[in-house]
């Protein structure tokens, strides 16, 4: 039995849930989100309770049970708090800047490296080496702080790179000399 298919959702005050076949629409204070899910899975609303159901035991169902709940779970949370990532930009001379909506990195390269987020997504930088990704889509929050990372990942040697923020990186000792 799948533990996470099986606890109800609790909305929050303020909230609200349609639903329309199989798109799932919540509003809240925060924003709005929309998502199609798996015609398989049965969403009931009662009160302020969401539930899900799957229509047999087979393993596909068992693992649409838990990750629909988890969506819609995610949805509901996303709209009265949102979400947040936190990245730390490791290196001499690394920073980040913010001009207009764009990112603008400079970490180490001939070029600074400049990423607009996509719509539903803000970005704000923290002093100079500190960029805080936000929205209430948690999917495209943890997208773009990823797209951020990839930019320069960290290096196992001096550490340099782009980290999150409780990300601890495996270090590697280097050449031994004779």
């Amino acid at each position: 039995m799948s533990r996470v298919g099986l606890k109800p959702i609790t909305v929050p005050e303020g909230v609200q849930v349609n639903l329309n076949g199989e798109e799932i629409t919540v509003k809240g204070p925060k924003g709005e989100l929309t998502r199609t899910l798996h015609p398989d899975m049965k969403v009931n609303i009662e009160d302020n309770e969401i539930r899900i159901e799957r229509p047999s035991d087979h393993k596909a169902h068992r693992a649409l049970h838990g990750t629909t709940r988890s969506i819609i779970n995610n949805m509901v949370q996303g709209v009265t708090n949102g979400f947040e990532k936190t990245l730390e930009l490791v290196g001499v001379g690394y920073r980040a800047a913010k001009q207009g909506n764009k990112l603008v990195l400079t970490v180490g390269y001939s070029h600074p490296v400049e990423m607009v987020p996509e719509q539903g997504v803000e970005v704000e930088v923290d002093g100079q080496t500190k960029v805080k990704v936000k929205g209430i889509d948690k999917e495209r929050v943890g997208a773009f702080a990823a797209n951020v990372r990839s930019v320069r990942l960290p290096e196992p040697y001096k550490g340099k790179g782009i980290r999150y923020e409780d990300e601890r990186i495996r270090r590697k000792e280097g050449k031994t000399g004779k």
